[in-house]
């Protein structure tokens, strides 16, 4: 029997995704929705911020949240570039799909 030495290569990239990194990336999350919270529970309620100024904001944190989730947690920052491009092109092409149709819906309510 001949000895094989196996050698595995890791192409770097999923190494950074340490214990450390996902508590970083946890910490973040967990930023953001502190900030959500209290701009939805001090902010708004007291005057301090509008309703029409808070909602582009918690849309805001809310896609910086789903970057993170989906960058760090479903691992889609570590993939080849035509992966990501082939889920992040349709996906903000149906994202003005909706913003689109949200303002025509509004336009046929207008009409009545």
């Amino acid at each position: 029997m001949s000895a094989e030495s196996h050698e595995v290569h890791h192409d770097g990239d999923h190494e950074t995704m340490s214990k450390k990194r996902i508590l970083q990336v946890a910490g973040i999350l967990t930023i953001i929705t502190c900030i959500e919270f209290f701009i939805a529970l001090v902010c708004v309620p007291k005057g301090i911020l509008p309703i029409q100024y808070a909602n582009p904001v918690y849309i805001v944190l809310t896609l910086f949240k789903a970057f993170y989730i989906v960058a760090y947690f479903m691992h889609l920052k570590f993939e080849k570039m035509g992966l990501i491009l082939s889920i992040a092109i349709p996906v903000i092409f149906i994202i003005g799909l909706i913003l689109v149709l949200t303002n025509e819906s509004h336009h046929w309510v207008d009409l009545r």
